[in-house]
């Protein structure tokens, strides 16, 4: 099994259909969301075993979020509850269908999630990222869940998914992103978030990225997967250099919920090669690794193909 440990929030997205004069509002449309949670149901969409381990509140929201988690096939055993309201994020799309958010987070149920007992034997994975690892108390109690599990074996993986809008002393954010590359197995990120995370400036470049990166592969991970858009996505691994796959070409309605699923698609087709460990994910030859990432292309390229985040099913996949 899988867990996935982070925030569920709810999305107001602008309605597509329906235009609206520069004089007023849009209409906001309510989507499931957040990153762990975008995550956690692609993963049930493709047949993974998964467990959703966050707290959710018991509003009318909290309770959406937990039967689209269900209906994913998603065990919610893990799922902590509370009477504090659901986290609300506005996205605004852009032309090109990227997506930027602002944030309602001030005293909502997922920032009070607390350490759980250990994670069941037969988990084989923990996913973690997002607002969750920033927003205290509960980004500390993430935190020592990522290190106690790291800790007895279990393999880590990490989506950062940086929003500098939440994050109010970039170095100090910086210096704690660095103190878990130690117990991470996996690390996945953005090109934008790898040259956030490098402290890059205006006009750096992929050089300045695979630099970052490099360092960052020396502290711990087995793998850095970074995602570039249309551009496709990059794995650099120890010892086994740098492997790029172009993205799939489709027409995009938004980007919302593209890099959950790609972290879905990751662990979801690196369990498929028996990759879910460190070691064998240090092994791991090349065109398992063109195999996996093609995987993940696919993914999220249907994602993108449609509003909101709404990952694929695995038939979707294998037609």
């Amino acid at each position: 099994m899988i867990v996935v440990a982070g925030e569920a929030l709810i999305d107001l997205v602008p309605s597509p259909q329906e235009p609206f004069p520069q004089d007023q509002l849009p209409a906001l449309l309510p989507r499931r969301g957040g990153g762990p949670y975008n995550t956690a149901v692609a993963l049930g969409r493709l047949g993974s075993p998964t467990a959703f381990c966050s707290r959710v509140s018991t509003d009318t929201f909290g309770e959406s979020l937990l039967h689209g988690l269900r209906g994913s096939g998603v065990d919610t055993s893990l799922v902590q509850r509370g009477p504090e309201p659901t986290t609300l994020a506005m996205a605004d799309i852009s032309p090109d269908g990227s997506a930027g958010y602002g944030f309602y987070v001030d005293g909502t149920a997922d920032r009070l999630f607390t350490l759980p007992p250990a994670l069941p034997e037969t988990v084989r994975a923990l996913s973690l990222g997002t607002c969750s690892l920033v927003l205290e108390p509960g980004a500390s109690a993430y935190e020592a869940l990522l290190q106690r599990e790291a800790r007895r074996g279990v393999f880590t993986a990490l989506d950062p998914n940086v929003r500098p809008g939440l994050i109010l002393d970039p170095d100090a954010y910086r210096a704690r992103f660095r103190s878990w590359l130690p117990h991470l197995s996996l690390l996945k990120l953005s090109e934008e978030d790898a040259l956030w995370l490098a402290g890059a400036g205006r006009g750096a470049d992929w050089a300045a990225v695979t630099a970052a990166a490099r360092g960052w592969l020396a502290a711990g991970p087995a793998a850095i997967v970074i995602t570039r858009g249309g551009a496709g996505l990059t794995v650099l691994t120890r010892g086994r250099g740098e492997l790029t796959v172009p993205g799939e070409r489709v027409a995009v309605v938004d980007t919302i919920g593209a890099g959950d699923t790609v972290n879905a698609a990751l662990l979801h087709r690196l369990a498929t090669h028996d990759a879910l460990a460190y070691g064998p994910l240090v092994h791991l030859p090349a065109d398992a690794w063109e195999d996996v990432l093609r995987f993940a292309a696919r993914a999220a390229a249907i994602t993108c193909s449609r509003a909101g985040a709404e990952p694929p099913f695995a038939a979707e996949l294998a037609a």
